[in-house]
């Protein structure tokens, strides 16, 4: 779906990126190949101009920096895609070449894991500019993110007010997007955020188990991947609780209770629960 399709033309913003990473891409990749912007209203900014021109030029972005400040100055939504311990670092270049720069009319999207608003207020408050935090997944690059947000402003004026329209308009394209209060953050980071590995893993596992069973390996990772896209979209798609969907898997004396019986010797669902658990720790301890 563009974003003319869906009632908003976003053809005249401007879109940069601290940090040109992992997840940078994916988030611009997504908007990309959904139709929301095009390559020309990308910017980007990293350390090294090679490495993201070997990869960015993949997506026919050819706006690159090492200047950071200059992507804020060309852009109407920044994303602020760096890690945590490298944001005074970041902070210093952005502040250092925006002296006297009206940001009251632009946005800046931290996606940084732990770094709370009250942190990046005070980080970047000289530049008067509102600030939305969020946590992305690397699946919005296929259009089937999930991300959580919180935005906390001051007095507003219309334009931030769009701005921010803007913003949950761009993520809501590239999947599930979902407003929550920021002392859920770092919890929800651990589903979220991390979960796209811990579910890689579970595809990983579901293809070694066919390859066991004789299926050739690019086959049986096939064969699981779109065995877990499947059932991820029927819980989606019918509204039922997968503890339903799953006994109408499960014949009685059949194979799929035979299977479902290893995996609670397995402690399946107390790990992945333990996962989510630990991951959400660890974005506290980042803050």
């Amino acid at each position: 779906m563009s974003s003319s399709d869906s009632g908003r033309n976003l053809s005249q913003l401007n879109v940069g990126f601290v940090g040109g990473g992992n997840m940078a891409y994916a988030i611009a990749a997504g908007l990309l190949s959904k139709g929301v912007l095009k390559a020309s209203q990308v910017i980007v900014s990293a350390t090294s101009l090679i490495n993201l021109q070997k990869r960015w030029s993949n997506l026919n972005v050819n706006r690159f920096t090492i200047d950071n400040a200059e992507v804020l100055r060309q852009a109407d939504v920044l994303f602020l895609c760096v890690k945590p311990h490298i944001l005074p670092v970041c902070r210093s270049s952005i502040i250092a070449g925006a002296s006297g720069l009206d940001c009251s009319h632009k946005i800046m999207v931290s996606i940084l894991v732990g770094v709370t608003l009250e942190r990046l207020n005070n980080e970047f408050g000289c530049l008067n500019i509102p600030i939305v935090r969020t946590m992305p997944n690397t699946p919005m690059q296929v259009g089937e993110g999930c991300t959580i947000y919180c935005a906390k402003f001051g007095t507003t004026n219309s334009t931030v007010g769009e701005r921010y329209e803007e913003v949950k308009f761009m993520l809501n394209q590239l999947g599930l997007a979902f407003e929550v209060k920021e002392e859920q953050m770092n919890g929800i980071t651990g589903l979220t955020g991390c979960g796209p590995a811990y579910v890689y893993e579970i595809i990983e596992a579901l293809a070694d188990g066919g390859v066991k069973q004789g299926a050739a390996r690019e086959m049986a990772l096939k064969m699981a991947a779109q065995t877990v896209m499947g059932a991820a979209k029927t819980v989606l798609e019918t509204g039922k609780h997968p503890a339903v969907l799953k006994d109408e898997v499960c014949s009685p004396g059949g194979a799929t209770i035979y299977g479902v019986h290893e995996l609670e010797k397995g402690a399946m669902r107390a790990t992945l629960i333990n996962a989510v658990e630990r991951a959400a720790a660890r974005a506290r301890e980042l803050q």
